[in-house]
């Protein structure tokens, strides 16, 4: 990630729970107080997914708190919103999300260049002993890494 790149959010749970494939960069069409709400950091990637439906992919299950300064003007917290891709990007990931196991995950939300981008990751769910075997597997490199700390010549 560049300088240029502002962090608001991470999808920790889908590393978790998915084996992330190609990832793609996507705008987002938000209103005025999703925005304002994203500044100060009330958006929540946990359980997101994005869908292409008619030749447009939406992300769905986002939840963006009402903006805390607001009047009138307001928004719905888990609305769908449309995602900024070129014709091309979309055909490829009809082309990977119709596999078998695939669908299609947001892992990321920041700011680049003032503008809100989401991270878009193909992705397949883990099963239940695939998950076990990476927590396992990060548990021993950990230890490896505690023990040669720790080690005195």
């Amino acid at each position: 990630m560049s300088m240029a790149e502002r962090p608001i959010a991470d999808n920790r749970k889908a590393r978790h729970d998915y084996e992330l494939f190609e990832t793609l960069e996507a705008g987002i069409v938000l209103v005025g107080t999703e925005v304002k709400a994203i500044r100060e950091g009330r958006v929540n990637l946990r359980d997101s997914y994005a869908r292409v439906e008619n030749g447009e992919v939406y992300v769905h299950n986002i939840h963006i708190s009402p903006y805390s300064h607001r009047g009138y003007a307001t928004h719905e917290p888990l609305r769908p919103r449309k995602l900024l891709l070129h014709r091309a990007e979309i055909r490829r990931l009809i082309g990977k999300a119709v596999e078998k196991g695939f669908t299609l995950v947001p892992v990321h939300l920041y700011f680049k260049a003032g503008r809100v981008k989401v991270a878009l990751s193909v992705a397949r769910g883990k099963k239940v002993h695939d998950k076990r075997e990476s927590v396992k597997r990060r548990e021993a490199e950990r230890e490896a890494r505690a023990a040669m700390s720790n080690r005195r010549y």
